[in-house]
C-alpha cells in the first residue's frame, strides 16, 4: 500500500498501510521519516483517517492550522 500523507494541524504525518495494520511517521523538515508513535487501531478503514487524526489531535489546532487534509 502506498504512503499517505497527511498536514495534522501544521504537522506533517506518513501513514502506511502494512496488511491489517497501519504505522504513523513523522516528516522532518529533511524528509526523512521517524517513527511517530502513534497507534491507529486496525478496524479504521483508509477512508476514515483524516477523522480519526483530527479527532486524537483536536487541541494542536490554532488559528491558521484548524484542520487535518490528506496531501496529494
Amino acid at each position: 500500500m502506498p504512503l499517505i500523507r497527511f498536514n495534522v494541524f501544521g504537522r506533517i504525518l506518513t501513514v502506511e498501510g502494512r496488511g491489517e495494520s497501519w504505522r504513523v511517521y513523522s516528516v522532518g523538515i529533511d524528509g526523512k521519516l521517524g517513527e511517530a508513535g502513534i497507534v491507529i487501531p486496525d478496524f479504521i478503514a483508509e477512508s476514515e483517517l483524516e477523522q480519526y487524526l483530527a479527532d486524537i489531535f483536536h487541541e494542536s489546532a490554532r488559528r491558521g492550522m484548524e484542520d487535518v487534509r490528506r496531501i496529494p
